[in-house]
């Protein structure tokens, strides 16, 4: 007999474990998947309990002959993919695929890439885990039932290449819910009032904001009439101290990373999209060649939603905060499950070892691998430091005259950073805190000097659109999907033009306003939140074996089937009617509209069908292209990249991928493009100009 047989699924991570496991073991990968559903047919015998119809790609037909082919040759078959449902289920497929039942089969799952946890793994290998199976087998049949049965009918009443996937319709509802919040918002108009005051003889100033009346009663200021006339009262009020509170407060650091919490801070702090962060997460993960150690895998496992950490990854990272920051800097702490139905890895997404410092291995990692290990490093050490340390003070100040107010003043001071001098979780703008400068030390019944007020008219804003961070936050909150599947998700509802990202927000298009409201109203349950979280609730039942697969697909078939039959009868046909644009059709016109295809938004006559008049929609910047004198546009590579070119084109070839600006460079006149959010430079002479800089030149 041969060389025992190790299969996993991408190339990546085969040289790393081959390099650990050493000569007497081959390794193969799946790339990927070996079978699944076929493409062209629903795939699924409804009448004979769901059975699928799986088959092998055309193009994997090789790689399971080869398995097949090294299999005959080995002692033992050891199934090492992915420690997660999916993984469970691709192992499986092998077997049935390249006919392995008869050979010796171990299972061997592993949560990091490294010479201890696969050697390991190898020494306690265990049967598959056929309910981790069957939960992905239904949830492959029950998004194939939703997909192929409500897509044709989207196609024939809107237009084809629609598609209506369980959890892609259910974040397209969020998204056109949000939109329609911020549409109905009524603003409310408020004023606050704050006071600028100082202590009897001492220059520093402080502010403190008017909250209500000493009694407590709280005031409502809607309007300037009613700010002025407490405006009026409080210029001749005596002001002086009613109390003073200080507390020590602490603020503790976040756990370690989740797959969910890591799409949400690689977007709010490296701008990554949901896909390009699971993307580089996985390179780290199956390894990359860093100098003399070879290939290793520098990440655990990228999909979890586990917070726990083994007792030795803690016992190490403690260890290396008390020789870098010091005693005083560690405070050893261990984390929970938290998520609702936390399933899959068993792990919190950490370092493989925290003593590969990111600094030291960036020569061997790419740009964006070295910002994401980074931001995965420093989350997991963080977690092992002291929380911060805050001095909070709240002063009441009694403003007295005819009537007697009430205005605070508060501050927060830094008494011990803790973690914060290595790392800081992100916020959502939404969640953003303002600094406060510290106050004097004030004492009770001490009188203020008054020197003056600031009455501001403000408004009440509607809620935020959502981010890739706030969208997968809220998706993860309602129990919708897998945090591993909201990558694909973000990204097939921005490729079928249902929404679009303008400023990092999503924003639904007129054909996702009109997709999402048909399923809403002849599919309320499909788009709706609470139902889809109930069918996550069910699939992980059966991945814990309390359910069987069968009889919860049918629970769910039967209904939809009914409602199926009456959408098709009660669809009426839509046509789009394109957004307007101003431009009339040069061939018969009538106005032009934005509308969808393909490759995104272009340009067509209202008129279609009786004319066909088409082009591309140019984004126009109003700034003269340096080359030829035409104007600079907005374009779309094929995989959706923004760049900036010549209307001339192909007249015209320039292009680039800094955004120009309108205003010439005040040095030489030459072309300004953006660099960053702050500053523009100059293509000719290199020059710089600061964005305060920018809005003196416009003004």
């Amino acid at each position: 007999m041969g060389k025992d047989l190790v299969i996993v699924e991408s190339p990546a991570k085969a040289k790393t474990i081959g390099r650990i496991l050493g000569k007497g073991y081959s390794v193969k990968s799946s790339v990927g998947h070996v079978r699944d559903l076929p493409r062209s047919s629903l795939g699924v015998d409804v009448k004979k309990g769901f059975a699928p119809k799986y088959v092998v790609p055309r193009e994997k037909r090789s790689v399971v002959r080869e398995i097949k082919e090294a299999a005959e040759k080995a002692s033992a078959v050891y199934l090492a993919t992915d420690p997660d449902r999916e993984g469970e289920a691709i192992s499986w497929h092998l077997i049935q695929a390249a006919e392995l039942e008869t050979l010796p089969l171990k299972r061997v799952v592993f949560h990091e890439i490294t010479k201890e946890a696969v050697e390991q793994a190898f020494l306690n290998p265990r049967a598959l885990n056929m309910d981790l199976v069957n939960a992905q087998q239904a949830r492959r049949i029950l998004d194939r039932l939703v997909g192929y049965k409500i897509s044709p009918l989207l196609w024939q009443k809107v237009r084809r290449g629609l598609s209506a996937g369980r959890v892609q319709s259910a974040a397209l509802r969020m998204i056109v819910d949000r939109e329609r919040e911020i549409q109905h918002f009524v603003p409310r108009e408020y004023w606050t009032i704050d006071a600028e005051l100082a202590k009897i003889g001492q220059r520093e100033s402080f502010i403190a904001t008017l909250v209500g009346l000493l009694d407590g009663k709280k005031l409502d200021v809607g309007n300037e009439k009613q700010a002025r006339k407490i405006v009026a009262e409080l210029e001749g009020c005596r002001y002086e101290v009613a109390q003073v509170r200080k507390k020590e407060v602490s603020r503790q650091p976040a756990p370690p990373f989740t797959t969910s919490t890591l799409q949400q801070e690689g977007w709010r702090k490296l701008r990554f999209s949901a896909q390009r962060t699971m993307a580089v997460a996985q390179q780290l993960y199956e390894g990359l060649t860093i100098g003399d150690e070879g290939s290793v895998g520098l990440i655990t496992y990228m999909r979890t939603d586990s917070v726990r950490v083994s007792p030795s990854a803690l016992r190490e990272t403690q260890a290396y905060i008390k020789r870098k920051f010091g005693a005083n800097f560690l405070r050893p702490r261990s984390f929970t499950r938290r998520a609702k139905g936390a399933q899959e890895a068993h792990e919190a997404i950490r370092p493989t070892s925290v003593w590969r410092e990111p600094d030291q291995i960036k020569p061997y990692l790419t740009r964006d691998q070295f910002r994401l290990y980074e931001l995965i490093w420093k989350r997991m050490v963080a977690s092992q430091m002291s929380p911060v340390l805050l001095d909070n003070t709240s002063v009441d100040i009694e403003a007295r005259n005819e009537t007697a107010y009430l205005l605070r003043a508060t501050s927060s001071v830094v008494k011990f950073p803790g973690f914060t001098i290595l790392y800081s979780e992100g916020k959502d703008e939404a969640e953003a805190e303002d600094g406060k400068r510290p106050l004097p030390e004030l004492a009770k019944g001490e009188p203020l000097e008054f020197l003056g007020l600031f009455p501001q008219q403000h408004f009440t804003q509607p809620p935020p659109r959502y981010t890739e961070a706030t969208l997968v936050k809220a998706l993860e909150e309602r129990g919708i999907g897998r945090p591993s599947t909201y990558a694909p998700i973000l990204s097939t509802i921005q490729a079928r033009g249902y929404v679009e990202r303008e400023d990092g927000r999503f924003h639904p298009l007129e054909l996702g306003l009109l997709v999402s409201d048909l399923l809403r109203e002849h599919f309320p349950d499909i788009v709706d939140l609470g139902f889809t979280a109930q069918m996550e609730e069910g699939l992980d039942r059966i991945a814990q074996g309390e359910q069987e697969w069968v009889p919860f697909l049918r629970h769910f078939y039967h209904p939809f089937e009914r409602t199926l039959k009456v959408a098709e009868e009660r669809m009426e046909k839509v046509r789009l009617a394109g957004e307007p644009t101003g431009e009339t059709c040069e061939l018969c016109g009538r106005p032009m509209v934005i509308k969808w295809g393909r490759y995104g938004r272009f340009l067509a006559c209202s008129g279609f069908p009786e004319c066909k008049n088409t082009k591309p929609l140019l984004v126009k910047l109003g700034v003269p292209c340096p080359k030829c004198g035409g104007e600079l546009v907005e374009r779309k590579t094929r995989r959706r990249r923004t760049f900036y070119g010549c209307a001339n084109y192909p007249n015209c070839d320039f292009a680039i991928s800094d955004k120009p600006i309108p205003q010439p460079c005040p040095e030489c006149g030459g072309l300004m493009v953006m660099r960053g959010k702050k500053m523009a430079k100059c293509l000719k002479c290199e020059s710089s100009i600061s964005l305060a800089q920018r809005e003196a030149v416009e003004v």
